[in-house]
């Protein structure tokens, strides 16, 4: 079966190999530039770029609620001609009178929302002209200056949760695209190593199939001189298979990943990619305390915790507000004149004035008010405690993530000096299995050590950048360079 897959492989490789080529630029990227590519061009940090212009015009629209709105509004014409039912008050009856006319208007308005109160203020002035065809007569209508007034009373306040609520979402968006790009950045770790671990099995099958080779050359020398059993003459030789079973294997592995990668980074199939593994990692130690410090500060699922909770809130003062006494107030004063001439129409405005004050109380509901208050009590408790378990399972992983990256400075180091070690150890086993001191099974162990070591190696510096990328991606603070992580807002909805 082994014969079989080695065959199958090399004849789809070299099938591969004959398909017309496409001209390639070879790119040999550092993990740096991977990780910047990837928060530059990469579809999920595009992804999280345009997921935060919808936060990001969503709280603009929130700001323009706070801010006077100036409106002009009219009918230009309005001509209407009919026969309409009017009241003939001398001899007391219904009688039908023709109508032609043509009505013109224009309303200029400014008007103000007021958070404090969650009621608003107008000024607005209008112009209307009347021409009336069935009489020939016509009129200006002015009212140069009317200022309105309206607020409600001991109603919930929606404009005043919202002052709380929508700064906060708003930073909980720029906090939350920071984090995107930090997980962007850990997947670009994963893609580059997976496609370093793939570079080095190719490296590692070519140097086994060369020694494998060496060595099965060399047994049949011996096994001729008599000097080796027959088993140990196969044993030589499955080698050899098996080795070239794996260069087929890893070249396959090798391709597929490349493509994953290629694809992540945005680049076509003209371009192939070669990566410069990193030698070594920064010495750091962070401390619990200063990383749970930033993560309150910065964490954009501990600002919206805080919101969830802020939200639940809002709905009770709602509830509560709802099933009493509601009332609004409504007030206007202005000027009002009319004449056929447009300038006298200006001349001696009269004052007219209103105000009303409507309320609604609610006498017989079966409950309902008290009953939605009370469901919205219990969401809020509920809330509180969902939040409050929320924040101790954050801390509690932080703690472990603190923990697990200060290790792995650590780790990095073991696993280059083993690399090294069994690298030393493959070829001394393998000086002494050429000089007839030791079995082939020997020599197969310290061979697949030498492996295994240096794939252990390539997952230790994995194992590393992914805590660290997930250490920013918690404090959206970069540990190297000792400063926060920040970006361009004003740029991103350009």
């Amino acid at each position: 079966m082994k014969r079989i897959k080695a065959l199958s492989l090399t004849v789809l490789v070299a099938t591969l190999l004959t398909l017309p080529a496409i001209p390639q630029e070879i790119k040999r990227l550092t993990l740096d530039e991977v990780v910047q590519l990837a928060s530059e061009q990469s579809p999920n940090a595009l992804i999280a770029k345009h997921r935060f212009r919808a936060s990001y015009w969503q709280y603009r629209t929130f700001i323009a609620e706070y801010r006077p709105a100036l409106t002009l509004t009219g009918n230009l014409p309005d001509y209407s001609t009919a026969y309409n039912r009017v009241w003939n008050s001398n001899a007391q009856q219904w009688e039908y009178a023709s109508t032609n006319v043509l009505q013109t208007s224009g309303n200029l308005s400014l008007a103000q929302n007021i958070g404090l109160t969650g009621g608003s203020i107008s000024l607005f002035s209008d112009l209307n002209y009347e021409k009336n065809y069935e009489t020939d007569g016509e009129r200006y209508i002015t009212s140069p200056l009317n200022v309105r007034l309206t607020q409600p009373l001991f109603r919930y306040n929606e404009l005043r949760w919202q002052k709380k609520i929508e700064p906060m979402k708003y930073e909980e968006a720029r906090k939350t695209y920071l984090r995107d790009v930090e997980n962007v950045h850990m997947m670009a770790v994963q893609y580059f190593f997976n496609l370093a671990l793939a570079q080095i099995n190719r490296e590692i099958a070519q140097t086994n199939m060369q020694n494998a080779d060496t060595l099965y050359q060399i047994a049949k020398g011996r096994y001729n001189l008599g000097t080796i059993a027959e088993d140990e003459l196969l044993q030589m030789e499955l080698s050899y298979l098996n080795a070239g079973t794996a260069i087929n294997e890893s070249e396959m592995n090798l391709r597929d990943r490349e493509l994953k990668l290629r694809s992540f980074l945005g680049f076509n199939q003209s371009v192939r990619l070669e990566l410069l593994i990193p030698g070594e990692v920064p010495v750091l130690e962070v401390e619990v305390s200063e990383v749970l410090k930033l993560a309150e500060e910065n964490n954009p699922e501990l600002i919206g915790l805080d919101r969830q909770l802020l939200e639940a809130q809002s709905s009770v003062a709602q509830a509560r507000a709802e099933k009493g006494l509601n009332a609004n107030l409504s007030a206007s004063y202005g000027l009002r004149d009319q004449d056929p001439l447009l300038e006298m129409a200006y001349d001696k405005p009269n004052q007219q004035q209103t105000i009303r004050v409507g309320f609604t109380l609610p006498i017989l509901d079966w409950g309902l008010g008290r009953g939605r208050y009370k469901m919205a009590k219990s969401s809020e408790e509920l809330t509180r405690v969902q939040v409050e378990q929320s924040r101790s399972d954050f801390e509690q992983t932080l703690l472990l993530d603190v923990q697990q990256f200060n290790m792995q400075d650590d780790q990095v180091k073991i696993a280059a000096k083993s690399d090294t070690v069994a690298a030393k150890m493959f070829e001394v086993t393998k000086q002494r299995f050429l000089i007839g001191k030791i079995d082939v099974l020997e020599l197969n162990n310290a061979d697949t050590k030498k492996d295994q070591n240096k794939r252990q190696y390539i997952q230790a510096l994995n194992n590393y950048w992914t805590y660290y990328f997930n250490m920013r991606a918690l404090t959206l603070y970069d540990f190297i360079q000792r400063k926060p992580l920040e970006t361009d807002y004003e740029k991103l909805v350009e």
